[in-house]
C-alpha cells in the first residue's frame, strides 16, 4: 500500500506526487473526475485547492473529495518518464 508524502500542481489537472518510496509520479486526473463529489474539481481554481492530508495519506479537496493513494500511484507516470513539451 502506498501513501502520499507531498504533492505540487503542474498545470491543467496534473499533479506531481511524491510517495513513501520516494518515487515521484505525474498524475493527470482529467479523465478521473466523474461523479458528484468530483464535479467541483473540474473548475481549475477549485482543483488547485488540494492539500496533502497526512492522517489519511493522500490528497484531499475542501469538499471532501479524495483519491486512494494506490490509485494515484497506479495511474501516475514516473516523473522521469514525462515528455517535456516543446
Amino acid at each position: 500500500m502506498h501513501y502520499v508524502i507531498d504533492a505540487s500542481y503542474l498545470g491543467g489537472y496534473k499533479l506531481r506526487i511524491r510517495f513513501e518510496d520516494e518515487e515521484e509520479r505525474v498524475v493527470d486526473l482529467s479523465k478521473h473526475l466523474d461523479g458528484p463529489v468530483f464535479d467541483p474539481l473540474k473548475n481549475l481554481t477549485f482543483f488547485k485547492q488540494f492539500a496533502v492530508n497526512h492522517d489519511i495519506d493522500t490528497i484531499i479537496w475542501p469538499n471532501g473529495a479524495d483519491f486512494s493513494p494506490d490509485f494515484l500511484y497506479e495511474v501516475g507516470e514516473k516523473a522521469g518518464e514525462q515528455l517535456i513539451p516543446v
